[in-house]
């Protein structure tokens, strides 16, 4: 009876943290990608200068790789022990120095007020069972101008169209003569997804209302068309059929606290 969602959101992710980077979408493989990511969050901080960086949701450190390479102080929070441990084994030339990782709920981040000149999150909000509480935080913890940038999409609405499934009909085809294992629960995800906030899909025009009733202003939105420009300079024909930009909402927001 005291195992809640967020407790099974904590045990879905742990177990994906050791074959989290070998996910289309979330692995970053080249570094081409990492400049591609570098250079549209440069767009969403232009006019405000950066140093200090909350990153919330930090997984395996893919974004974090991002963030140093853009010569940024990253203080990094995930609510998963073996995602810290993945992050913290690619960046401990930087532990201590120019990153910390922290365990921790990106709802309720417990840090200082007014600390940080931007928050930064990948595939967190979809998932998030009080997101009207947590945008609330990220104003709290960022300095006057800062902005929060959110990178992330519809999981729910996308994978029910036509081109999406037939795209997965053909990797699980592939899957089952290869003999691979699936890489998530598949039960598990969906339970999850059944309980977010966002059960019914994360859309960009819902997000944007949602950070201005929080209090931030000046949303800009982006299309992420160039990480996907990189991402399949590195792809094999099935994992380009699993990323399939084609069929998702997939989006970059920001937005300025006053």
């Amino acid at each position: 009876s005291n195992y809640a969602l967020k407790d099974e959101i904590r045990t879905y992710w742990s177990a994906r943290a050791e074959t989290f980077d070998q996910s289309p979408g979330h692995g970053m493989r080249s570094d081409g990608e990492i400049r591609a990511w570098a250079d549209l969050l440069k767009e969403q901080f232009e006019g405000h200068e950066v140093r200090d960086v909350l990153e919330l949701a930090s997984g395996t450190g893919q974004v974090t790789a991002v963030l140093l390479s853009m010569d940024l102080q990253v203080t990094a929070i995930d609510l998963c022990e073996p995602m810290i441990a993945k992050a913290s084994s690619k960046h401990r030339d930087a532990i201590g120095r120019r990153v910390k990782f922290h365990l921790g709920d990106a709802e309720n981040t417990m840090m200082p007020d007014s600390k940080f000149d931007a928050v930064v999150s990948r595939h967190l909000v979809w998932t998030l069972p009080d997101p009207e509480a947590a945008f609330q935080d990220w104003l709290r913890v960022l300095k006057p101008g800062g902005r929060v940038v959110v990178i992330d999409g519809d999981w729910v609405n996308a994978p029910k169209r036509l081109s999406a499934r037939i795209a997965r009909g053909l990797v699980n085809a592939m899957d089952r003569w290869n003999g691979s294992q699936p890489k998530y629960d598949a039960d598990a995800h969906d339970s999850i997804i059944s309980r977010v906030y966002f059960k019914e899909g994360l859309r960009a025009d819902t997000l944007s209302r949602m950070l201005q009733a929080a209090g931030f202003i000046d949303v800009k939105q982006s299309s992420l068309g160039r990480i996907w420009d990189e991402q399949v300079k590195h792809l094999n024909f099935k994992d380009r059929l699993s990323l399939g930009y084609w069929y998702w909402h997939y989006f970059m927001m920001s937005a300025k606290k006053p």
